[in-house]
């Protein structure tokens, strides 16, 4: 039977970008694949879909490679438990490796963006079988250590609540976004732009003052150049329909992956690997001592690219100069 079609994503060779269903333990997760050759595994970050990578899908098949881009549990058409435990880092390496395998391939490159990049990055370290290269976008690869993860945020934001231990409850974070999921996306976006984001200085909407909403200090009445009405439609109407529990209960395991992972407390990821990250982008500045210390927790990396100009989502404020990196070093990898 013909599989269904994205024709929102430019064709290659005539084909265009097919969408499946396979199954993995957990469930099914839902994936839009395109082209031949080695297997790029496409891991999306919040709140976002296999959408985030409609650039990339394209160029990696044009350079020869199998690109395919998941939603990942709890998004999209892929299943979504409801036991907030089952959206642990372990259940998403078991989820990659089972797509990998369920596409009749042995080993895969796996790339990741936002939650995706950690995502990406401990399936290549408690997969290096599968696994063997590694790229990250927007978040830095930081190793486990010995700090408690809601013990850590509740030491930053002083009277203000990080973002992360805001959404810890279970139906607090629905509770603000659910009402208007488009105008809370749209806000979201925005303020992690680099075209519109609020100026050096502004109150940071990753902090949140005692009886407010994350969404008070977000960035209104701005779209950023990346962002159409037609994208920011679909966006919304898939997260109208799943809702944004299972995008939620990934932040809701930081401490469970934390204890999961104990066993890799330090440990580095030895197989090749890249950054890419935005000169705008909060992780990048939190995190830049996690970018400094790659020699030794990346110890095969080729090379941290932060692109000047660029805010939070990298590969679609900044798809072209994305493309041309990522393609050069999955060639180089062949």
């Amino acid at each position: 039977m013909p599989q269904p079609t994205d024709t929102a994503i430019p064709p290659h060779d005539g084909h265009r970008a097919a969408h499946r269903l396979v199954d993995v333990p957990g469930g099914r997760i839902h994936l839009v694949e395109q082209g031949t050759g080695p297997l790029v595994l496409l891991l999306h970050g919040f709140p976002e879909t296999w959408r985030s990578w409609r650039h990339q899908l394209p160029a990696l098949a044009a350079a020869g490679f199998r690109a395919v881009a998941l939603d990942v549990r709890g998004y999209g058409r892929s299943s979504k438990p409801a036991e907030v435990a089952a959206y642990r880092m372990t259940a998403h390496v078991a989820d990659n490796v089972a797509v990998v395998h369920a596409l009749g391939e042995d080993t895969a490159t796996v790339v990741g963006h936002d939650w995706g990049a950690t995502i990406a990055a401990n399936t290549a370290l408690l997969r290096p079988d599968v696994f063997t290269a590694v790229g990250l976008l927007g978040v830095p690869y930081a190793p486990r250590n010995g700090v408690r993860p809601t013990d850590a945020f509740g030491m930053v934001g002083g009277d203000e609540e990080f973002y992360v231990g805001y959404f810890q409850r279970p139906g607090r974070a629905e509770a603000e976004i659910e009402p208007d999921v488009r105008g809370w996306l749209a806000g979201f976006y925005a303020s992690l732009s680099a075209d519109t984001m609020a100026p050096d200085g502004s109150p940071s909407c990753f902090f949140v003052p005692p009886g407010r909403k994350m969404a008070d200090r977000f960035v209104r009445d701005a779209r950023p150049a990346w962002l159409s009405e037609a994208e920011l439609d679909a966006l919304a109407e898939e997260f109208e329909r799943t809702g944004l529990t299972g995008g939620l209960n990934r932040y809701r395991n930081v401490d469970r992956d934390w204890e999961d992972l104990a066993p890799w407390d330090g440990a580095p990821i030895t197989q090749p690997s890249l950054f890419i990250g935005g000169e705008h982008d909060s992780s990048t500045t939190w995190m830049a001592d996690a970018i400094e210390a790659f020699p030794a927790t990346l110890p095969g990396h080729s090379a941290a690219h932060l692109l000047k100009g660029c805010g939070h989502w990298v590969q679609q404020e900044r798809p072209d100069e994305v493309n041309r990196i990522l393609t050069g070093w999955l060639r180089s990898l062949t």
